[in-house]
Formats: C-alpha cells, structure tokens, sequence
C-alpha cells in the first residue's frame, strides 16, 4: 500500500482546506489517521478512523474544528479543517494499518504518505 496525501496550501485564519489521502492497493480494511510536524516539534496525532468508519478519534486541539471521513470505494480518506489557526500550521501526514490498540499511538502505523504542507496566515 502506498499513501499519497495533497491538499495543503496557505489559507488566513478562520479559513479552511480539505486533505486527500489516496492509497494504490486500497485500504478498505486499513485504520487511516491524520499526523502532523510542525518546525521544531515532534510529529503528533491528529485524527483517525476505523475501517468501516465506525469510530472516529480526534486531537483536542482540533476536536469540533477537523473532520475525518473516508470513502473506501475511492481508497480516499480526508480531513477536512475548518476554522483553522496559525497553531495549525505544519506538515501534514497520512498513515495507515491493519491493527491498532490506540488510534493515536503512532508506533503501529505501517504506511505513510509523504507530507502535504498547510500554512495559517494570521
């Protein structure tokens, strides 16, 4: 499985971007969440959702701003973010794997996409 993630761009404050995260060979049953790096920092959990969409986990420093959603039919998975800030800004990364105890422990990933870059204009 290869992930390929796109989206990124330079938007203001308030504003908002959608990322895509595509996978050659599928990931129907694959676990996908959203990473990010920001410069100088460590790379920290954003967002994830199970196979079947069943359950979805979130940062708290996104909660109620990100949305993750995927469509297996496409092997697309998305994060859209809305009302985004300054602080969002960073390197943003796909990763996905077959078994997880925690949705946000990054140890388990398997596969990672390349990073996609978002910067919050204030």
């Amino acid at each position: 499985v290869q992930l390929q993630a796109s989206g990124g761009g330079v938007v203001q404050a308030g504003g908002s971007l959608r990322l895509s995260c595509l996978a050659s060979g599928g990931i129907s049953r694959l676990t996908v969440a959203w990473f990010r790096q920001a410069p100088g920092k460590e790379r920290e959990f954003v967002a994830g959702i199970t196979w079947d969409a069943s359950d979805t986990t979130y940062a708290d420093s996104v909660k109620g701003r990100f949305t993750i959603s995927r469509e297996n039919y496409y092997s697309t998975a998305y994060l859209q973010m809305s009302s985004l800030k300054p602080e969002d800004t960073a390197d943003y990364y796909c990763a996905a794997a077959y078994f997880l105890s925690a949705m946000s422990d990054m140890a388990p990933y398997t596969y990672w996409g390349q990073g996609t870059q978002v910067t919050v204009s204030s």
